[in-house]
């Protein structure tokens, strides 16, 4: 028993000696570069001691292992302490951390992203860790069925944030028991106290609220944190250590202090403080190894059976985009997601075939668009639907997975005043603008079933956010089956050389109606299907610009700001020709009437084009 205690010390004091190097390396890596968050480095030490030392099953030596653990700081703000942390394990050197922290060029960037190897996604906005941390985890339960487990080390500050409720509701719903939340409690925010402060009982009554288990530690505790760690391992559902800390914790000088929230100590109070830790040190952690597991050999899997459909028939996008997901279906890679509306994109079609790779994420948009970027973190393909106007809800997590150079693959739906009566609320009308924006996307706007599914199948292998926005109604089916559909192309539905007439989706119809009213008039119109929106076929507007005289009618069902005639406008803006557009879009606040109705009263129908194709003929 003696023997057995004096281990238990020297490996306490170890730990200790350990906590007291990462609070070192975080004061010392920020002051050099004069900016970080020390501070809220320090108050999570002794757990990332703890975890790095004793219970993160992880290979250093190869992050691709697919038996690793997963380490997400979704407080990326306390970037020190993570890459304190990889000092600590050998991954990075001292030379790195001192001399390219915050730096121009650096990997250590100020909040972290997958520059660096064993960095999963971009964090740094609040709130969006942990709902990733549910979609890895789901992949670790219900589809790779491995045993590693996720590791959350989540701000008090960020749980004022909805996704975090979220990803806990998720969690408790799909009984996560591979995931841990590990919330650092330190009472501070940016200016001030949190909301709730050190009230442990209420943020334990709230986590068990959501199916959770909550393990409350004192945070500075190394013997607490060990067994907290070690239950939340062998957990039946998912767990969340609060841990209650202090900001600033080991420099006596910014203890539980106010303002210190993301400021860089100078040198001279450093100095004390390093002092005061006992020293720059050294210490190497070899922690848990997780065994290597070899991947099953890839099976052989025949390129996909995609829909046919009859040229001239009616058939939604949205239809087509199911039809599309369930073939691809057969690779057994693709997952998809829904936010409870999958009757409604179709998505519903591939969770009747493939019910263990489909997820339900209810109305939950955020955790949506989190699942998906935790899923391909594992290698999945992840396509995830909902309305397009929805989208919007997560705009931010679709802007961080383009950060995190995630290749996730979204589609909207009951996109634009075409969707009728429901009016404004449901129509996607600003959408197109958003993901074209998105650094890295992909934006696609087919115009009927075959070009749709042509889409949805090269969707799977791209890279980035890739996003298709379909169409509610039923339109004719205007290609052969078995065409082809580049992503960065465009398709002349009709020659002319008078003036060419510019959509996407639904708008190509109703171009092609206005080509033929155009026709009685004498005046040869052009139809262009600017099917992709991002990249846009350059070439192709330039051809209509040289073969019409530069006079082009862009049409689209979305508000004129950043869509289809922000794609045409600046790809033709280095002309030195002059070109004469006519952009026709929803300019005013739409209500509720029939499809025909409300484009028609928002200029986009086929008079109004007919009218602008006339005054530039």
């Amino acid at each position: 028993m003696e023997a057995e205690r004096t281990l238990q010390d020297e490996e306490l004091a170890r730990l200790g000696d350990l906590a007291a190097q990462l609070r070192v390396d975080s004061i010392r890596c920020s002051t050099k570069a004069g900016t970080g968050h020390p501070t809220s480095s320090l108050s999570a030490a002794d757990l990332m001691a703890v975890l790095i030392s004793r219970h993160l099953r992880y290979d250093w030596r190869n992050p691709r292992n697919p038996a690793n653990d997963h380490l997400i700081f979704s407080k990326g703000h306390a970037s020190p302490l993570l890459y304190a942390v990889f000092k600590a394990v050998g991954a990075i050197s001292e030379q790195e951390l001192m001399d390219t922290y915050r730096q121009s060029g650096s990997r250590l960037q100020g909040h972290p992203t997958p520059a660096l190897p064993w960095v999963d996604v971009a964090t740094g906005s609040l709130g969006q860790g942990l709902p990733v941390g549910v979609g890895i985890a789901l992949a670790g339960r219900y589809l790779d069925q491995r045993p590693y487990h996720v590791w959350v080390l989540c701000g008090d500050s960020e749980t004022a944030e909805g996704s975090i409720w979220e990803a806990l509701d998720k969690a408790g719903h799909y009984g996560l028991r591979n995931l841990t939340a590990i919330v650092d409690v330190n009472r501070l925010g940016q200016r001030g106290a949190t909301e709730l402060e050190w009230d442990l009982d209420t943020y334990r009554r709230r986590v068990e609220a959501f199916g959770c288990h909550p393990l409350v530690v004192d945070g500075h505790d190394l013997t607490a944190i060990d067994e907290a760690f070690a239950r939340a391992r062998q957990a039946t559902g998912p767990t969340v250590v609060l841990a209650r800390t202090v900001k600033g914790k080991g420099v006596p000088e910014v203890e539980n202090k106010p303002d210190w929230h993301g400021k860089a100590l100078k040198e001279d109070m450093a100095e004390r403080a390093v002092q005061a830790l006992g020293g720059v040190r050294q210490i190497r952690v070899t922690g848990p190894h997780p065994g290597s597991f070899s991947p099953p050999a890839a099976p052989t899997v025949e390129p996909p059976q995609l829909p046919r459909y009859e040229k001239g028939a009616k058939v939604a996008t949205r239809n087509a985009y199911g039809d599309a997901l369930r073939a691809l279906g057969a690779r057994p890679d693709v997952v998809a997601l829904d936010g409870e509306v999958s009757d409604s994109t179709r998505a519903d079609k591939f969770g009747e075939a493939y019910p263990d790779r489909f997820f339900e994420m209810f109305i939950s948009e955020q955790q949506l668009i989190a699942a998906a970027v935790g899923l391909q973190v594992r290698g999945y393909r992840p396509f995830a639907a909902t309305f397009a106007a929805f989208l919007s809800r997560a705009y931010d997590f679709i802007r961080m997975a383009g950060i995190s150079r995630a290749d996730i693959a979204l589609s909207g739906s009951h996109a634009g005043v075409e969707i009728g009566p429901d009016g404004p609320s449901q129509m996607g009308l600003e959408d197109l603008a958003a993901l074209r924006a998105v650094q890295g996307s992909t934006v696609l706007y087919p115009s009927d079933a075959v070009s749709c599914a042509a889409l949805v199948a090269q969707m799977v292998d791209r890279k980035g956010v890739s996003y298709l926005r379909t169409t509610r109604g039923k339109y004719p089916v205007l290609y052969d089956n078995g065409e082809d559909f580049p992503v960065g192309g465009s398709k002349v539905v009709r020659a002319g050389g008078d003036v060419a007439l510019i959509g996407a989706g639904v708008t190509v119809h109703n171009c092609l109606a206005a080509a033929d009213e155009l026709a009685r008039e004498g005046i040869d119109a052009r139809v262009i299907d600017l099917y992709s929106v991002k990249p846009v076929d350059r070439q192709r507007l330039l051809d209509a610009v040289r073969d019409t005289g530069g006079r082009l009618v862009v049409v689209e069902d979305h508000y004129p700001e950043g869509g289809l005639g922000a794609a045409v406008l600046e790809s033709l803006a280095d002309l030195a020709d002059p070109v004469r557009v006519s952009h026709l879009a929803v300019r005013g606040l739409p209500g509720s009437g029939t499809p025909t109705q409300q484009m028609d009263r928002a200029g986009i129908g086929v008079n109004a084009i007919v009218s602008a194709a006339r005054a530039l003929a």
